[in-house]
């Protein structure tokens, strides 16, 4: 290809690329007060995590919330911390991600891969700016989840186009739609299931597939999250040939006075303890990462709850996070989403 030959003068022009962008959900910088307010702070004042008025809701978040709730979420982040790395578990899982798709995508070499946080650092106006000083004209954003919600998927595409407002020289973007039923997702989690189930000296009565909640009147609203928890678990359940009952359905960390997404994962693990279930397992299939919610809150939390109330044996289902399993998932999806720009 002959080489264009600019003027002297001229501003220096990168080669085209493609910028690919993991984003999850985010992650405070430490597990100190300051650390933890600055994060929950970002977290809590989005509109679509929480939709109540503005003059209800943040005399509140900047009142009792912002003032009790950095301790005791960080004495939780404190538990699970990389203390290697000191990072959370989430920074230590996405950056993997990044660095091994980005091994997988060597083979295209105009392909440039990053990742950031819709919540701290780095940001994904931080990363995009990047990934267009690096010459990349056309950007695949992926939200990092497998089931769609406004407070999830959709936050991340409006943080994206409101960094794009400010560009003056605009990438072309595309965004990763949800792949809740996507087979390749479906038998990712069925093997990780299968593995871990294999290598315990249990065999648990039930399986829970415990997703993050959202407020019910979200649902209300249209969100279609539950419907898409709610297809990942048949086909789940079908791909394992499972009979029906073994895997049920539950929503986790609930957050406030209003009425969320039922049956509760807290409420159903007692429930079976005191039903007579003696051995259980649970998994998380809407978290990408291993993270507070799955490595505090279910691993822990909830196994406690389990032993209180009468149960004996207790295993947590690890996420996809960077294994074999969970690149194949990530892999096929960006390189389908790519189609017709490589």
């Amino acid at each position: 290809m002959m080489a264009v030959r600019l003027p002297a003068d001229h501003p220096p022009v990168r080669a085209k690329r493609i910028g690919v962008l993991l984003v999850n959900l985010g992650t405070p910088d430490g597990t100190d007060y300051w650390p933890m307010r600055r994060y929950l702070s970002e977290f809590l004042s989005d509109r679509r995590v929480i939709e109540w008025p503005r003059a209800v809701w943040y005399p509140i978040l900047q009142g009792i919330v912002l003032s009790t709730r950095p301790k005791k979420s960080g004495a939780a982040y404190d538990k699970i911390w990389n203390r290697e790395r000191n990072e959370s578990p989430l920074r230590t899982f996405t950056r993997a991600q990044a660095d091994k798709l980005a091994v997988e995508l060597a083979t295209e070499p105009e392909v440039t891969v990053d990742w950031a946080m819709r919540y701290g650092r780095p940001s994904m106006k931080e990363r995009l700016e990047h990934l267009q000083q690096q010459g990349c004209e056309r950007i695949l954003i992926f939200p990092l989840y497998p089931q769609y919600s406004a407070s999830t998927t959709a936050t991340v595409n409006d943080k994206a186009f409101e960094a794009l407002m400010a560009m003056r020289w605009q990438p072309a973007i595309r965004t990763v739609p949800p792949y809740h039923d996507e087979p390749v997702y479906i038998d990712a989690l069925a093997e990780t299931i299968e593995a871990k189930l294999s290598s315990l000296t249990f065999e648990p009565e039930v399986v829970i597939a415990s997703y993050h909640g959202i407020p019910q009147s979200y649902f209300d609203k249209g969100d279609p999250y539950h419907c898409h928890c709610q297809k990942t678990s048949r086909l789940l359940s079908e791909r394992l040939g499972w009979p029906k009952g073994r895997l049920i359905t539950t929503f986790q960390s609930r957050f406030g006075p209003e009425e969320w997404l039922k049956p509760y994962t807290d409420e159903t693990v007692k429930r079976l303890a005191d039903d007579g279930v003696k051995r259980l397992a649970v998994l998380n299939p809407g978290f990408v990462s291993d993270c507070l919610e799955t490595l505090e809150e279910i691993a822990e939390q909830n196994a406690e709850f389990f032993h209180e109330h009468g149960g004996e044996q207790f295993a947590h289902i690890p996420c996809l996070n960077d294994s074999v399993q969970g690149m194949r998932v990530i892999s096929t999806v960006v390189l389908r989403e790519l189609q017709g720009w490589i």
